[in-house]
């Protein structure tokens, strides 16, 4: 197969960059991936999923940090990348409370740091990550033209502070960005920090899951293989769009996805209860109308399917997981 062009994923080690790498090594492109492999969980999970991808001849991995300016320009200096996909950032509203310092510098400050050389650089398509929870006090189902300018998390706050550098770039230079927002992006060699992930894990060992409010809160839970093909047909020329990724559904309750958990584990959750956190939304949901128009995407896993998938790779993996702890 003849290589389409050499692509620049940032956050290769991650859930979703490690996917979207595979899915476009599958379709000829040459992808050029980049990770700081930081502790905000287990590197090992992140060299288990680069696992998949270093054996392929047209992927090259470097140890490097979208914060380092230098370092992202030497490698812009010696490649030339076609697009980037920007997939690196710092995840979690909770955590974002904690330590808002390293969400800003490496969303909004690693997202510029990208920009600046691409305009230098002469590329042309910039794909950028962002999320559903710049819906905060929204009514769902969400759409892309809604006012987002009340985040209620430091995390929130960043994805739309890069949202709005990728417009004065597109505004200013003409680089062709597509926005896409994520809604609960769950499946196998998921995020630790997720609760998915951890629910699976403490049900499956019999320890106590922690839930913050009732479980009756809601969340549009999109599958990871869905999640990566959107990105893939993003790349296509926009100019600047917003597009809303998710599941598209019905929103799934918390109390549900435990009791599937529990269901396929044949264990019962010891739960205790928190108070909910403000930072957290009670509810998403995901009008997709335009990324069936714009990119002929719509998910095809159901959140039953794809939980059920999760729950098959935990079981698969109970050594490399229980080396995580």
């Amino acid at each position: 197969m003849i290589a389409k062009g050499k692509i620049l994923v940032t956050g290769v080690a991650g859930f979703i960059g490690s996917k979207v790498a595979e899915l476009l090594l599958n379709d000829g492109y040459n992808v050029v991936g980049i990770d700081n492999l930081n502790d905000y969980y287990s590197p090992k999970l992140k060299l288990h999923r680069l696992n998949f991808l270093e054996n392929n001849c047209d992927f090259q991995f470097y140890n490097l940090d979208v914060e380092n300016f230098v370092e992202l320009e030497n490698l812009f200096a010696s490649n030339k990348f076609i697009s980037v996909i920007n997939l690196a950032a710092r995840a979690g509203v909770r955590a974002s409370i904690e330590n808002p310092f390293v969400y800003v510098s490496t969303n909004i400050v690693g997202t510029l740091n990208l920009l600046e050389l691409m305009k230098k650089y002469a590329v042309s398509k910039f794909v950028l990550a962002s999320s559903s929870s710049v819906y905060a006090g929204e009514k769902v189902p969400f759409q892309e033209n809604m006012r987002v300018d009340f985040p209620i998390s430091q995390y929130a706050a960043t994805k739309k502070s890069a949202e709005l550098l990728a417009y004065t770039y597109h505004h200013l230079y003409g680089i062709d960005v597509s926005v896409l927002r994520f809604f609960t992006v769950f499946g196998p060699a998921g995020r630790p920090d997720m609760s998915y992930f951890q629910f699976i894990e403490k049900i499956r060992k019999g320890l106590p899951i922690t839930l913050y409010g009732d479980g009756n809160q809601k969340r549009d839970f999109t599958y990871i293989d869905d999640i990566a093909k959107g990105v893939v047909a993003s790349m296509k020329p926009l100019g600047y769009e917003v597009v809303n990724l998710g599941g598209g559904r019905n929103p799934v309750t918390i109390n549900h996805m435990i009791e599937l958990i529990e269901i396929a584990l044949q264990r019962k959750a010891i739960i205790e209860y928190k108070p909910f956190n403000n930072a957290d939304m009670n509810e998403t949901g995901a009008d997709i109308t335009k990324a069936k128009t714009l990119l002929s995407w719509q998910p095809q896993i159901d959140f039953e399917t794809g939980i059920d998938n999760t729950i098959k790779w935990h079981k698969q993996n109970i050594s490399l997981l229980d080396s995580l702890d």
